[in-house]
């Protein structure tokens, strides 16, 4: 997996809530020299931790624990802080009002996440 400087130093909040997933995304963030925020896999710390924060980026699987991320998704987008969605739905997984959000299909490969990681910190 191949270091991209965009990414180093970046707090990034992660909410997963399953572990070997979760994980992952860890290992895959720690290679990039990111700082990790949780990872969360209730509704509840995640949306507390989206308000109140200081996070530069997020990683947010779209059904944690039978509730949609939504409402973290956007209190994050209120506060200008891009985020990367993680699904087994693909697309169909966001709200039909929000096709500029963007989705990392599960099962996904490092490279591609960190692809999207990377695209979102791009001005649009």
């Amino acid at each position: 997996m191949a270091f991209d400087a965009a990414l180093e130093g970046l707090r990034v909040l992660v909410v997963e809530d399953e572990m070997l997933v979760s994980l992952m995304i860890e290992q895959i963030l720690a290679k990039q020299r990111c700082i990790v925020v949780g990872p969360f896999d209730r509704i509840e710390g995640a949306l507390a931790a989206a308000q109140h924060e200081a996070v530069d980026l997020a990683v947010l699987d779209v059904n944690i624990n039978g509730v949609k991320i939504y409402p973290v998704a956007e209190v994050l987008a209120a506060r200008s802080i891009p985020f990367v969605l993680v699904s087994g739905y693909g697309r169909s997984a966001i709200p039909l009002d929000r096709p500029d959000w963007t989705v990392c299909e599960k099962p996904f490969r490092a490279e591609e996440l960190i692809a999207k990681l990377v695209a979102e910190l791009q001005p649009r």
